[in-house]
């Protein structure tokens, strides 16, 4: 049955953890996209809340340091009525040695409904879903070098929001791939909703050897990368996590790979630019482009929050089916 083959879906297919865009079906992608479509306007609203979560509890467990997606989940939760708990890990039992599963399991004694888990182990939040009760979900915010789901999402929310269909489309994807869980969920992502072309595009020494069996075309310069391109997707580079001389300087990598107003010109004219931030300006993408007409970074910020209470509001809709969520 399709819930012992997916963890993230109960025995009805519905969506009770969202761990990784890897695996989902087309029709859950497009339910997520199109319920944070219905979410926006509550942006603009002088009340910005609905009563979705009430009397539920978040726990936000950010075993490692992330201001933009800790602060969109919080937001997000908060605008569903939800209460949140921010864990300071740093100063959690953790930090002293307590195991994740007996951390999850105390603060599941305090009437946790659900966990929004980044981690730096990839993994970490399966684990977490496996033992936690039925009625408590897991959204994954990021595991090692795995997946960032809602990062994905949010980012073919962008997409679909200014080209409004997959088929046609070419997207580059471009700069440190290997570190990147943000570039394997886009590539599940955009492949699962039909994008036309997807291209990685890096130096050798930053592109992961196992991209082929993903249906990508795998380029080493920028310029036949996002040659006409309809979507071109920086990545930071993410130095916390190389070991090794794997680049020569920042200097030449941007005078390789960082996206200039220049080589944006290769690409098509109404492409747009996005980046899953934080920004390194001058060393993957040059602050005019950043600041330019084409960029739609800022833009991802906001409907971020809108994917996010997307997701929580599905996950917590639906009620795992206890043989399957363990």
């Amino acid at each position: 049955m399709l819930y012992k083959r997916n963890p993230q879906l109960n025995k009805h297919g519905e969506l009770v953890h969202l761990l990784s865009v890897e695996g989902l079906p087309k029709a859950t992608l497009t339910h997520i996209l199109d319920t944070a479509a219905n979410f926006v306007s509550v942006n603009d609203r002088e009340v910005k809340k609905v009563p979705l979560l009430r009397g539920k509890s978040v726990f936000n467990l950010f075993f490692e340091n992330s201001t933009r997606t800790r602060t969109t989940f919080e937001i997000a939760a908060k605008r569903l009525s939800a209460d949140v708990i921010n864990l300071d890990i740093a100063r959690s039992s953790a930090s002293k040695g307590e195991s994740l599963l007996d951390t999850i399991a105390n603060l599941s004694a305090m009437a946790a409904d659900m966990f929004v888990v980044r981690h730096s182990e990839s993994g970490a939040p399966y684990l977490i879903a496996q033992h936690v009760a039925p009625h408590v979900h897991v959204i994954n915010a990021g595991d090692g070098r795995h997946a960032h789901p809602t990062q994905g999402l949010l980012d073919m929310f962008t997409i679909r929001h200014f080209k409004k269909d997959f088929s046609n489309l070419t997207v580059a994807i471009v700069g440190d791939v290997l570190h990147s869980r943000v570039a394997r969920s886009d590539i599940h992502a955009l492949t699962t909703l039909g994008a036309a072309e997807v291209r990685v595009v890096g130096p050798k020494t930053l592109i992961p050897s196992d991209l082929s069996h993903m249906g990508v075309r795998v380029c080493h310069t920028l310029e036949e990368g996002i040659k006409g391109c309809d979507v071109i997707i920086m990545l930071r580079l993410q130095n916390e996590r190389m070991s090794g001389a794997l680049l020569p300087s920042m200097h030449e990598f941007f005078k390789s790979f960082g996206l200039t107003p220049e080589k944006l010109l290769l690409a098509k004219p109404d492409a747009i630019v996005m980046h899953p931030g934080p920004i390194n300006r001058g060393v993957e993408i040059d602050s005019a482009v950043v600041d330019g007409k084409q960029s739609v970074i800022l833009p991802q910020v906001t409907f971020g929050i809108a994917v996010r209470m997307a997701v929580m509001s599905i996950v917590a809709g639906n009620e795992a089916d206890s043989r399957g969520s363990k």
